[in-house]
């Protein structure tokens, strides 16, 4: 499976049932990472990468090959994240858009997707490979 046919696969999902546990299951092995917006604060990033990252009015998410970049120090004045962070690209979780809550920008190949809630467009999310990261 590619990021194309994963995108085609979930276009048109219903908000709350955006990936089953098997689809998320078969991305992670593809070394795919599916991103969507939930509710007004959080984006969903599911397959290789799991995870929840908190986003009012929309954030820059950190990325490398290796996957999402997280900040182990108790403080983002962190020499060590600072020098993690200079080594990313960013992801952005954009809210309030082009008539979705969510959409995302990312500086990498990426396929897009539409989860919609009671008939209306909620989310434009993404699914790329994280051997596409460039950095």
């Amino acid at each position: 499976m590619n990021a194309k046919e994963l995108a085609e696969r979930l276009n048109g999902r219903e908000y709350g049932k955006e990936i089953t546990k098997e689809e998320a299951a078969m991305a992670k092995a593809a070394g795919l990472v599916v991103v969507y917006g939930y509710s007004d604060d959080n984006v969903e990033l599911d397959g290789a990468v799991c995870d929840e990252i908190g986003a009012c009015g929309g954030t820059e998410i950190p990325f490398t090959k290796a996957g999402l970049v997280e900040n182990k120090c108790e403080d983002n004045d962190c020499p060590y994240f600072e020098k993690l962070i200079e080594s990313a690209v960013m992801l952005k979780a954009i809210w309030d858009r082009d008539g979705y809550s969510w959409i995302f920008e990312a500086p990498f190949p990426h396929e897009t997707f539409e989860v919609m809630e009671d008939g209306e467009k909620f989310c434009r999310g993404i699914v790329f490979a994280l051997a596409d990261v460039a950095a």
